[in-house]
């Protein structure tokens, strides 16, 4: 059978009848990394090789909404005109909880003139990687993705609580890195895995988190886009094994006071296509200048670049003190307070972990971010600051501390748009202003509490 990198329709044709697939999930990553698209049946897929959906399915906000009117209309037609949804052949694979012989098949999105929707996530992670392509230098990613198992709930004004194990008992302290804490799960950790295989994706570790239910799972290094693809599978697949199981699985950024919130935590390093080496070391093994030049672009423009990895109210509640996240963009060797970290390594395995993007980021956003940033850096030669060889979380602040002041700070940048495009800024940022106005209308418990009678 064909490498699935170079899969093209024949061999997409031919691993679909090897498998007797009679159904077709058609999918396309939204705005907030949600799977929309249709289903069809197999000789509809066949025959069409695409589909077409209106341009605003992957342009909306996470409550389904769109802005009434401005800039947003200078990118989507207000007609809401189709795009073209074209598969991509190297993103099949069997859907393993269907009844029936199902594949799912990730798709990009295409305008009338046969050009990618510069707007659709992963068109900008496409866009992002293309021009590392033109220097010669392809980025390597892996991603650990944290996220909590609870107990159901069906009643939003419910707190969360962690789910019961095979014991009947639910977790009531944290449990970093316990064996035996994750084993309560195993029914549930066995499906997913037996899942990840079937669906071929390529998770490596399983872990225990700090809090109570938070769990981490690791990813082996690979190329973004085939990385953000698999993230944006296994995190749907994660969540229908918890229903199964009557659980939930969530990768909000702060599901539960009291408790850490979960990361993305990126690790990235950056190769020279014709010599396969990584251009982080020099050849006696020591950090070259494209490293610090990388970190640098980090620290230069992550801050500005954070709604894109703390996209909602919540993602704010996990950037604070005293909560296992980073609250600045410090860099060190082997030092998990600091935003931007460099694991003890060989000189050829040598990279940046950043440790600032949510785990309810889209994976394909939060890898054109971080490097966009890397890039930036590596262009205009960025110097980082003097390593911090202490505890960050006794520097000050500097990250934006809601999503209003993110917003302002994405707006100034420049340079990010011209990296990331103007339109998806534009799309993005008026979402994001939608939901931020959405909530803004919500009265919290905290606010009748202390306000109530006391103001």
């Amino acid at each position: 059978m064909t490498d699935k990198k170079s899969m093209n329709f024949n061999d997409l044709e031919q691993w679909l009848n090897e498998r007797r697939v009679t159904e077709v999930e058609c999918l396309v990553p939204d705005l907030t990394g949600v799977a929309r698209g249709k289903i069809l049946p197999r000789g509809k897929f066949t025959e069409d090789r695409g589909m077409r959906l209106p341009q605003s399915v992957v342009a909306m906000g996470v409550t389904g909404e769109f802005p009434e009117s401005g800039p947003y209309y200078d990118v989507i037609d207000p007609t809401d005109r189709d795009m073209q949804l074209r598969p991509d052949p190297s993103t099949v694979r069997i859907v393993p909880w269907s009844t029936d012989p199902t594949a799912q098949v990730i798709h990009d999105c295409f305008d009338n003139q046969g050009n990618l929707v510069p707007f659709a996530p992963r068109s900008v992670l496409r866009r992002v990687c293309d021009l590392f392509a033109a220097e010669g230098l392809q980025p390597i990613v892996a991603p650990e993705l944290e996220f909590y198992l609870t107990a159901r709930n069906t009643d939003p004004n419910t707190l969360l609580r962690p789910p019961i194990g095979r014991s009947g008992r639910a977790e009531t302290s944290r449990q970093a890195y316990s064996i035996d804490a994750v084993n309560e799960f195993d029914p549930l950790f066995e499906e997913i895995y037996d899942y990840s295989d079937k669906m071929e994706l390529n998770v490596d570790t399983l872990i225990h988190e700090i809090g109570a239910g938070q769990m981490e799972i690791n990813f082996f290094h690979a190329e973004p886009l085939g990385l953000a693809d698999e993230v944006f599978l296994f995190k749907r697949t994660v969540r229908e094994s918890a229903l199964r199981h009557d659980m939930y699985a969530t990768f909000m950024a702060k599901p539960i006071a009291g408790e850490p919130g979960s990361a993305m935590h990126v690790h990235q390093s950056i190769l020279n296509k014709e010599s396969g080496k990584n251009i982080f070391s020099n050849p006696d093994g020591t950090p070259s200048e494209a490293f610090m030049h990388y970190i640098g672009g980090l620290q230069r423009y992550i801050p500005a670049a954070m709604v894109l990895v703390a996209p909602y109210v919540n993602s704010y509640r996990r950037l604070s003190r005293n909560t296992a996240a980073p609250i600045n963009i410090e860099w060190g060797y082997d030092n998990r307070t600091v935003g931007i970290r460099s694991p003890i390594s060989s000189p050829a395995a040598r990279r940046v972990e950043n440790r600032v993007i949510g785990a309810d980021a889209n994976p394909y956003v939060a890898l054109a971010m971080t490097l966009a940033c890397g890039y930036l850096g590596l262009k205009n030669k960025i110097k980082p600051k003097a390593e911090m060889r202490g505890d960050a979380y006794l520097s000050p602040y500097a990250l934006p501390r809601s999503l209003g002041d993110a917003l302002e700070w994405l707006r100034r940048e420049s340079e990010l748009h011209d990296v990331l495009g103007k339109e998806f800024i534009t799309v993005y940022s008026e979402i994001k202003e939608l939901e931020f106005e959405e909530f803004m209308k919500v009265i919290s418990p905290w606010e009748r509490e202390h306000l109530l009678l006391h103001v």
